[in-house]
């Protein structure tokens, strides 16, 4: 399957499909509208063939849907129809949700994107939550108007990178993950990296895009609690046993060679 990734950034717009290394990418900006998206994406995929899409939305995204408009771009984003618009099944979530599944590893991972704001993420064990870390109170403000590209005009890098640093102790403390990644845009101006970080990379977002639909499922299981739906990433050790023809293999999987959770997840998309 050909899967299409679009990446919305309050810059750019960026693709890239299934079996392509060179993303491609057109000029978004503060009046860029959901349809203006679609038609800039259909024009600059050309010959590009694809069977599914997925996208990063620079917003809170609840079960493949917007629930806020943009800051940072035009309207018309919440309510719609993005499957009809591309003709096929799409995916949409959280930007810094996206680049965290395409950065992580194992274990458990905090992504923060340094960008315009502050994009969060937290990965447990192949599950992702996106997070909304960068409103918490800070100091005078939130961690957002610290860490953010505002913050790094306004103050100079010498005090946002101490800030950047101070912030990251403190998600550290309170979430304890195993390892911090730092994506986004400004992460390339940190001279050091805190303790437990490493520096991600902008095109895991479609490494993230993809793994998306690669025997990924969604994770919608009653819960107690208001943490939104998951995604749940195939492990190291699923996959080996999967190769192997296990017998979870041979339990799981339904005719067709899909798993049930993906059928499922692509008949309500």
């Amino acid at each position: 399957m050909n899967v299409l990734v679009i990446d919305v950034g309050g810059t750019h717009v960026k693709v890239l499909v299934s079996g392509e290394s060179e993303p491609r990418k057109f000029v978004s900006g503060p009046r860029l509208t959901a349809r203006q998206m679609v038609a800039g994406v259909k024009k600059a995929v050309g010959n590009w063939r694809y069977d599914a899409v997925s996208i990063g939305f620079p917003g809170p995204v609840l079960r493949h849907h917007p629930v806020a408009e943009p800051v940072n771009l035009g309207g018309g984003w919440v309510g719609f129809n993005f499957r009809s618009a591309f003709g096929c099944p799409v995916r949409l979530v959280n930007d810094a949700a996206m680049q965290a599944l395409g950065s992580y590893r194992k274990g458990k991972m905090l992504f923060l994107g340094l960008g315009t704001g502050l994009g969060s993420a937290l990965v447990v064990d192949g599950i992702v939550e996106p997070m909304e870390l960068g409103h918490l109170p800070y100091k005078k403000g939130s961690f957002e108007s610290y860490v953010g590209n505002q913050a790094l005009l306004k103050r100079g890098k010498k005090k946002w990178r101490r800030h950047v640093a101070d912030v990251v102790a403190r998600l550290i403390a309170a979430l304890q993950p195993d390892e911090v990644v730092l994506g986004g845009g400004n992460a390339k101006e940190l001279k050091d990296l805190p303790p437990k970080c490493r520096v991600g990379d902008n095109h895991n977002a479609f490494r993230g895009g993809f793994r998306l639909w690669e025997e990924a499922e969604v994770d919608k299981r009653p819960s107690m609690t208001s943490t939104p739906a998951g995604v749940r990433l195939t492990t190291e050790r699923t996959r080996k046993d999967n190769e192997d023809g296990s017998t979870r293999r041979s339990n799981n999987r339904a005719p067709g060679g899909q798993t049930p959770g993906m059928e499922r997840s692509q008949r309500s998309l």
